[in-house]
């Protein structure tokens, strides 16, 4: 269990530090910044690095200490979290409270970060074809769930993270949970979860660092401190 503790709060810790950086723009259009590599890049390599399959490594002790302590634990709660920071983004929009982008362009920003992101999960479960850890399907690596999850809490948190600070905390907070759950619920193992967050987060960020802005009011370039 502490195996498993370690690995969650690393998880949470990066997306923290994620969300850290990201509050060092100060205008609405979202600025290239190389650092902002670093966070989901080190996410990928920390997924590749722990996809080890000796009956040692930290993915499979992690499973089974899962099967040892909780090998009925059963939810759907991640099929229904994994969008729900996309529907608080825009239902803080409908109550009145403005996003950061109008709705034309914030919605094709989603769009193609959706298709980048399923893109990547469904070609990297079909290159890897690796066996989930409850044995049920070759297509554990990358979770499509958590890769969701985190695209997702990217787009609240690029929408509303200037406004209310402690916005990403919630939003890559219940990410973590949607790993956190999978894992759980023995569908995928750490590794798994480690990508698919790095997929997703910089889904969302290249979609928003590549966007036109042709509707609408186009905003200001992003300054750094």
């Amino acid at each position: 269990m502490k195996k498993m503790f370690c690995c969650l709060l690393f998880l949470f810790q990066s997306n923290y530090l994620f969300s850290q950086s990201d509050s060092i723009y100060l205008h609405e259009k979202p600025k290239f910044q190389s650092i902002q590599f670093v966070p989901p890049v080190a996410l990928m390599m920390a997924g590749l690095l722990t996809n080890g399959n000796g009956r040692e490594s930290l993915k499979n002790e992690i499973v089974e200490e899962r099967n040892e302590h909780f090998s009925h634990f059963r939810t759907h709660l991640d099929d229904y979290l994994q969008f729900s920071p996309s529907v608080v983004a825009y239902g803080l929009d409908a109550a009145g409270i403005k996003s950061r982008t109008d709705a034309a362009n914030r919605t094709a920003i989603l769009l193609k970060a959706e298709i980048m992101m399923m893109g990547s999960v469904t070609v990297l479960k079909n290159v890897t074809h690796k066996i989930r850890p409850d044995g049920s399907s070759y297509n554990s690596f990358p979770p499509g769930h958590t890769a969701q999850a985190f695209a997702a809490a990217t787009f609240l948190s690029e929408e509303y993270g200037r406004r209310y600070q402690w916005m990403p905390y919630a939003a890559y907070g219940t990410a973590s949970a949607v790993g956190s759950l999978r894992m759980a619920n023995n569908r995928h193992y750490i590794s798994d979860g480690l990508m698919g967050a790095g997929i997703g987060i910089l889904s969302v960020k290249v979609s928003y660092w590549t966007h036109r802005y042709k509707w609408g009011h186009k905003p200001k370039t992003s300054f750094v401190y």
